[in-house]
């Protein structure tokens, strides 16, 4: 299997990509196409030792910034790392592309040079996060600020196949985002969307509010953008604050650090639970090929973790059931027209 790196996407790139790529040549036996400046890679790669066994560069001069437009990727930023992976992507020539770069960028990018699924309104960032339980999948997490009742009822049906093939969820609890869990709770989207998703194939549990979430309270939980990325920086913030707090309670003195002690392994089993690194990145739901967005400040480990995400999104043929299931459901809506109009 191959994938395609971003070499200069992120905060530490291209030395944490390189050393990331690097790992999951090891410890996942993929090969690597890597993007970006191939003077800049290759010199990283020989002052820190990094070896490029198993990868190959494809040379883009120019670089994705946080402070482009957009929808630059298109044309101005046509030979930035970021754009000649997904043309790369969309080209046949890799099975999945990984990126820490813009997100919005590789949103629009996905989008336009790569495609969305036939029959899918929208692609959707799918972040997977930690809760008491079992890690549970929060989508949309920014991609779309506004969406429509069906784009939240598309969702759910993406978060859901998502879910069973990746992440092994047999029957995946699907909760819409709401500020009560009546039926009759929020304003027009999530009243419109909630009768839509409650008649959906999927195992659709109603409302579901903040917070519960972390609680394990669904599988897969259903946002608008704006309310989605409100939610995931939130969870980020709080489970950053809890940690320092933790860790300043038992350093206060000589009994609390024998304390710490005492319980280290299971803070150590806490801390694994809550870190990111340990899920990698978000897949683009709702794009005809594998697409993951890595966390902007991915280290090593966290990149790799991001590729290990993006060879099970390839393998478990997870486009595949959604592009099926978008086209039966629009076959069945068809139907449904022609008795209604007979």
């Amino acid at each position: 299997m191959k994938i395609i790196a971003d070499a200069f996407g992120g905060d530490h790139a291209p030395l944490a990509v390189l050393q990331g790529c690097e790992m999951a040549v090891r410890e996942l036996g993929v090969e690597i196409l890597l993007t970006g400046d191939q003077a800049k890679i290759e010199a990283c790669a020989r002052e820190n030792n990094i070896s490029l066994t198993h990868m190959e560069i494809l040379h883009a001069p120019d670089v994705m910034g946080m402070e482009d437009a957009p929808t630059s990727i298109a044309k101005e930023k046509s030979e930035t790392s970021m754009a000649v992976g997904l043309k790369t992507l969309a080209a046949g020539e890799g099975d999945a592309f990984v990126s820490a770069g813009s997100t919005g960028a590789l949103v629009v990018g996905a989008t336009l040079l790569v495609k969305r699924i036939r029959g899918v309104r929208r692609a959707a960032i799918a972040s997977v996060l930690p809760s008491n339980g079992a890690p549970f999948l929060l989508m949309d997490c920014g991609a779309n600020t506004e969406c429509t009742a069906q784009m939240l009822d598309q969702f759910g049906a993406m978060g859901s196949f998502y879910m069973q093939r990746v992440l092994g969820v047999t029957r995946p609890r699907v909760g819409l985002a709401n500020i009560g869990v009546e039926k009759t709770k929020g304003g027009p989207l999530q009243l419109e969307a909630y009768s839509l998703m409650e008649a959906a194939p999927y195992h659709f549990i109603g409302n579901v509010e903040a917070r519960d979430v972390p609680f394990g309270a669904c599988d897969v939980l259903v946002a608008d953008g704006f309310t989605g990325n409100m939610l995931l920086k939130m969870y980020e913030g709080v489970a950053g604050a809890m940690m320092v707090n933790i860790k300043a309670i038992f350093k206060k003195n000589l009994l609390t650090k024998l304390g710490a002690l005492m319980v280290k392994n299971g803070l150590m089993d806490f801390k694994k639970r809550m870190d990111y690194t340990e899920f990698g990145g978000a897949p683009l739901l709702g794009i005809a090929k594998p697409v993951i967005k890595a966390h902007g400040s991915s280290n090593a480990k966290a990149f790799c973790s991001a590729i290990r995400q993006a060879k099970q999104f390839h393998e478990t043929g997870v486009i595949g059931e959604i592009a099926g299931a978008v086209s039966r459901a629009k076959q069945e809506l068809g139907q449904a027209a022609s008795t209604t109009n007979a």
